[in-house]
């Protein structure tokens, strides 16, 4: 009785396919891994006010919700929100403050 030994090409084929297939396994955990821990920092600093660490609560101004920590007196807006607020005939002064402080979109 002959048993056909795996051929040393076929040896390392599947230990590539293993090996790749190992690192799927890695890649979506880790991808798993950091969306948990976006979401717990989500969580524990969702309308936190960046400055003092404390409640943030919303208000309306002219239809824009703006962010306001009641504590420190600090107010925080969203993307667009402070150009909206001042409207598209923004002074150089705004305009420049806008551009250094937007971040830059990540495509």
């Amino acid at each position: 009785m002959s048993i056909n030994k795996p051929s040393g090409p076929e040896e390392e084929y599947f230990a590539r396919e293993e090996a790749a297939r190992r690192q799927r396994e890695a890649l979506e955990n880790a991808k798993k891994l950091a969306d948990a821990e976006r979401e717990a920092a989500q969580k524990l600093h969702y309308m936190k006010c960046p400055k003092c660490g404390l409640d943030l609560k919303e208000i309306n101004f002219k239809g824009i919700s703006i962010d306001k920590c009641f504590h420190c007196g600090g107010m925080w807006f969203d993307d667009k929100e402070f150009e909206t607020l001042v409207g598209h005939e923004q002074t150089n002064v705004f305009s420049s403050i806008v551009n250094v402080f937007r971040a830059k979109k990540v495509t």
